[in-house]
């Protein structure tokens, strides 16, 4: 047992049952291991809430160098939705943990340098607020959505009756003129919705 084999089987057990229900008894019990194992190698479940929130960052793509400042952060945005969609828990958890690990910290000064090449420091710290909300809460957005298929199609069709055209056509208008289309998808409206953020972002790049 090491402390990277603790934190691995506390990042896989989050992502099968959430960081609620997560203590080290149960991961202990995940491990094939005791609790006092765990506890010799991270003494706290804080501990390891910032731990697996630190593998997480480390997931995410850094800002590619080669690239201009709005390329790169869409690249980083883009790769920030993929992880955050395998790891759904961690929404709420990234940017408040107190002791932010070394994977954490080196994120945050590469996204902060590479929008320091294109943007003022001011527009700097606007750029990445708006942007961070936007793919923060986008994951949490498509994490509750129905899932695809049977279920969707449930929710669809009760947007698509009568009694809703009546009292709420507009409402009635999207659903069956937009998202019961054939090939719409949710997802889809990420990347337009970041490149709107970034369009503006760039128009506004002298700004102090």
């Amino acid at each position: 047992m090491t402390r990277g084999r603790v934190l691995d089987g506390a990042l896989e057990l989050a992502d099968e049952i959430g960081v609620a229900d997560l203590t080290i008894r149960r991961l202990a019990e995940a491990l094939d291991s005791k609790p006092m194992t765990i506890y010799h190698h991270v003494p706290s479940k804080d501990e390891i809430l910032d731990g697996i929130v630190d593998l997480v960052f480390a997931e995410i793509d850094l800002p590619d160098p080669e690239l201009d400042w709005k390329a790169a952060v869409r690249g980083r945005c883009v790769s920030a939705r993929q992880v955050l969609a395998r790891h759904p828990w961690a929404v709420p958890l990234m940017e408040s943990r107190r002791s932010p690990g070394p994977a954490t910290l080196q994120h945050h000064d590469a996204v902060v340098a590479c929008l320091r090449t294109g943007l003022s420091l001011a527009m700097t710290g606007h750029a990445y607020a708006t942007l961070d909300a936007f793919v923060y809460g986008f994951a949490i957005q498509e994490a509750a959505l129905p899932t695809p298929g049977d279920e969707m199609s449930d929710v669809v069709d009760d947007l698509a009756t009568d009694e809703l055209a009546e009292h709420f056509p507009a409402l009635h208008e999207f659903a069956t003129g937009r998202a019961m289309q054939p090939g719409y998808d949710f997802g889809d409206e990420f990347e337009i919705g970041l490149d709107l953020i970034l369009d503006a972002l760039e128009a506004r790049a002298d700004d102090d």
